[in-house]
């Protein structure tokens, strides 16, 4: 069931019926591989299709005059990558792949069908980019306002628990397959000091992280110094 990961993530919101299901995974009418370091969607496309993540890591980012580069999202399996593009029609940013990637394709006719005859499939459609611009608002104020630390731990903490939702986590373990200079791109850190707050964050006994698994060590500690409520990710279940 390519609409697997998807499904299970908006069940997160509320109930999602038999023929729902059954609509979503028609509406992906095939699947595409992206080699990593892929754009799956450049800044100034105007897409006539949005795509929802199966497999691997991507990242929304745009690029500076300079050539330097601010990652502005990541995206997990589950996740509408550029659904948003239904609606505003020109992009603003470019979307890439982090890893190697799976994804699911469905043609902007088919969410303009959805968005006319299923209610309440379309309300959750749309929690999916609220829960996306209240992801936004937390790295706005973590950046701003949070030390290099904390807006770190903010991080690791934001990504346990998306991936958890979605089954991908082991225990407190979790695939983070980022570089640290892709870190650094996401935190709008040197790479120098991500890897001093990431010393101080095994030091501290928070974390591991070998390859690509992250495990988080002390889960409670990791949440306070983080200051962490997980409200802005809407994971609870209840009618919509």
């Amino acid at each position: 069931m390519p609409a697997a990961a998807l499904i299970r993530k908006l069940e997160q919101f509320d109930r999602i019926s038999d023929a729902e299901r059954q609509l979503l995974e028609q509406a992906a009418v095939r699947q595409r591989a992206v080699a990593k370091g892929e754009d799956l969607v450049r800044e100034g496309d105007r897409p006539s299709e949005s795509l929802f993540l199966i497999t691997g890591f991507v990242a929304r980012y745009n690029l500076l005059r300079t050539g330097k580069r601010q990652i502005t999202a990541l995206h997990v399996p589950g996740d509408f990558v550029d659904l948003h593009s239904f609606l505003v029609k020109k992009m603003d940013h470019g979307v890439m792949a982090i890893t190697a990637c799976t994804v699911g394709v469905v043609p902007h006719d088919a969410l303009r069908l959805i968005s006319e005859t299923q209610p309440h499939l379309t309300r959750l459609l749309g929690l999916n980019i609220a829960v996306d611009a209240a992801i936004h608002r937390q790295w706005i104020v973590t950046i701003g306002r949070q030390s290099a630390l904390e807006h770190t731990a903010h991080l690791f903490c934001e990504m346990f628990l998306r991936l958890q939702a979605v089954g991908l986590t082991e225990d407190y373990g979790f695939k983070f397959p980022l570089t640290q200079a892709e870190l650094g791109d996401t935190l709008g850190l040197s790479t120098v000091h991500v890897n001093r707050i990431l010393q101080e964050l095994r030091a501290e006994g928070l974390i591991t992280w070998r390859g690509e698994t992250v495990v988080i060590t002390d889960w409670p500690r990791l949440q306070q110094i983080a200051d962490f409520d997980p409200t802005f990710l809407s994971l609870e279940q209840e009618p919509r």
